[in-house]
């Protein structure tokens, strides 16, 4: 499906779920991401699907709905619902607060002292270094070694942030070596 039909059907979905759940259709554009048509004929439905929980949208024709079961798993909680209804002050909030929690991970120095070990596990970067774990792998073992040798760095990044989940922590370090790697791109550098 072209761009411009793409976009045409976000512009009706960001209407129907404003119209029908009071959802900021702000959210819709930067949360849901088009899957594609299913169905036949009078039954033809297009689907979109959350980036983070991968709760769907179904649209046909101007009516919206939201998939509230896939399979064996729930979506659409009264949380997420709530996230998609946040006033566009809650989602500048919301967006300053993501920034200043990546510009503190990017100069603290638990990510300053691991930076290249971090990025030389994606392929993009320069200095990737093939045959290891992928990212998220290489993140999580990086933060249990630093647990268990109780490490203050580690210790203090974990407080700052208020989370203690491994994965979290995982997720967080890596936030700053994507930039780094789209700064890379745009620089013409790497490129594998």
């Amino acid at each position: 499906m072209s761009p411009a039909k793409i976009n045409e059907l976000f512009d009706v979905l960001r209407a129907a779920c404003a119209r029908q759940f009071g959802f900021n259709p702000r959210r819709i554009t930067t949360g849901m991401r088009y899957v594609g048509t299913e169905g036949h004929g009078k039954n033809l439905v297009h689907t979109f699907r959350d980036a983070g929980t991968h709760s769907q949208i179904v649209l046909k024709g101007t009516f919206a709905s939201l998939r509230e079961t896939r399979g064996d798993k729930p979506h659409w909680t009264d949380a997420e619902k709530n996230h998609y209804q946040n006033t566009d002050a809650e989602i500048d909030a919301e967006i300053a607060a993501k920034q200043a929690e990546l510009d503190f991970t990017r100069n603290c120095p638990l990510y300053q002292d691991h930076r290249e070990k971090l990025l030389s596990h994606y392929k993009e970067w320069p200095g990737y270094k093939a045959g290891g774990p992928n990212p998220r792998e290489a993140a999580r073992a990086l933060i249990q070694a630093l647990a268990e040798a109780h490490d203050a760095r580690l210790a203090a990044f974990a407080e700052h942030m208020h989370a203690d989940d491994p994965e979290h922590l995982a997720h967080l370090l890596l936030a700053p070596c994507h930039l780094e790697l789209e700064a890379a791109r745009a620089a013409g550098v790497g490129g594998r």
